[in-house]
């Protein structure tokens, strides 16, 4: 006779034994034990020269500096972070002991950075360990040497007190990890060259690109399927990475793709969050580098976003809109869309702005926007706002003109998208016509 209890508890502790499992693989750290668990960051004595410049490097894939530098200083927090959820602040990596990471020894600091479990808890996948998971270890090593010759600086850093509840509670952040995060180093692929193995190395790892440009879900993780396809980032968009010949970089060349890195681009500039990663991050990258970045983009297969039919150049509201392009744009960005060098992008064929999320072009036209400044570029251009002279309606029209002119197609702007973003932004309106 079948003893059914027994098959019962058999199939109850091979559930519980596979769930244990499971989260052991989640949330272990072990790789860390590679590192030193003794000495403190603040303790630590004369690195390495070269393991300080090679951290120093590691430092500049990872954009540092650029999260967790505000009012007090290069590397000592309080930057604001927006989430949905609430708003974060950077914490302070200075090796200052009582408020930064000082007291951390090189095991902690391998915890936190690969592992997300820091000091006060759980972080926040904004810190963007689940890319530096990736990291290897020599990286980590030299990242850690780099950061003890850093000035402390004392500034205590309240990071998630802006997170509404329960989303401030870090302990929930384990459940999260279960759910979404892969605790795994970086594994090569079979059959790809150096070159490309370090261009996906760097883009997963260190310059965590699809932290950024891959769409998130309910709950703030990552769509796998949709890896770099796009992502909305607090008001800004970034766009589409793939192949996709529309909306993403498929008509890009490579190199065009390394001067935009290593630059901020000329026939299309960097702005916003990603005009800081030019500046504080890619810049500093050596042409090899950004290249292997370049090689490894270009293999990502397209993305599923189509071509619309572009909207008719003979409508009323494309006949207003390339009057007011005309008056406030062509100057700069030239009749043909053309673009003005280094000074403008250029318009025509840009696929950032055939983006179906047209976040990014609504932003430039409300509060304005600057390029990335650069070693090789110094002067980055500067664009005004036109809240104050266009209302909702003439700035959709405007850009609906400029993404379906010149070869351009892209889907028409929605006035209440721009009446949204202009609250969202604190734009004001525009002053009444004489």
């Amino acid at each position: 006779m079948t003893n059914w209890k027994h098959i019962a508890g058999g199939v109850v502790a091979l559930a519980v034994l596979g769930a244990g499992g499971w989260a052991y693989a989640k949330l272990n750290t072990a790789r860390s034990a590679v590192a030193d668990d003794r000495v403190a960051l603040a303790d630590v004595k004369n690195p390495e020269p070269a393991a300080i410049a090679r951290g120093e490097y590691v430092m500049r894939t990872g954009d540092c500096v650029a999260c967790h530098t505000a009012g007090k200083g290069p590397f000592a927090g309080g930057h604001e972070i927006a989430t949905p959820f609430g708003t974060l602040l950077s914490s302070n990596i200075t090796p200052d002991r009582r408020t930064g990471i000082g007291a951390m020894t090189e095991r902690e600091f391998f915890d936190a950075m690969r592992h997300g479990q820091g000091s006060k808890g759980f972080l926040y996948p904004a810190m963007p360990y689940t890319a530096y998971a990736k990291l290897t270890d020599q990286d980590m090593h030299d990242l850690w040497a780099y950061m003890a010759t850093v000035e402390p600086v004392e500034n205590p850093v309240n990071e998630n007190g802006g997170m509404r509840f329960p989303f401030n509670v870090r302990l929930a952040m384990a459940g999260w990890n279960l759910l979404f995060f892969d605790n795994s180093g970086f594994e090569e692929t079979a059959g790809q060259s150096p070159q490309w193995q370090r261009g996906k190395y760097l883009v997963d790892g260190g310059t965590h690109c699809s932290v950024c440009h891959s769409p998130r879900n309910l709950l703030g993780a990552e769509v796998a399927s949709r890896y770099l396809q796009g992502g909305n980032l607090g008001f800004w968009y970034a766009p589409d990475l793939t192949g996709n010949p529309h909306a993403g970089q498929g008509k890009t060349p490579a190199e065009s793709l390394v001067e935009y890195l290593k630059t901020g681009g000329k026939t299309s500039l960097a702005s916003g969050p990603m005009a800081e990663a030019v500046e504080h991050s890619f810049q500093y990258l050596t042409d090899a580098d950004l290249r292997a970045i370049a090689v490894y983009l270009k293999t990502l297969p397209a993305s599923g976003v189509t071509r619309p039919a572009p909207l008719p150049a003979e409508s009323p509201a494309m006949q207003r809109g390339a009057l007011r392009y005309e008056v406030n744009c062509s100057a700069c960005h030239g009749v043909a869309g053309e673009g003005m060098g280094n000074v403008a992008p250029a318009f025509a064929g840009n696929p950032a702005l055939q983006s179906d999320d047209a976040t990014n072009p609504i932003h430039l036209m409300l509060v304005g926007g600057r390029a990335a400044a650069t070693h090789d570029k110094p002067t980055g251009a500067g664009m005004p706002s036109f809240a104050w002279k266009m209302d909702d309606r003439q700035i959709a029209e405007t850009l609906d003109y400029i993404r379906n002119t010149w070869g351009n197609a892209a889907r028409p702007v929605d006035p209440a998208e721009v009446a949204r973003l202009r609250e969202r932004l604190g734009a004001g309106k525009n002053l009444p016509a004489n």
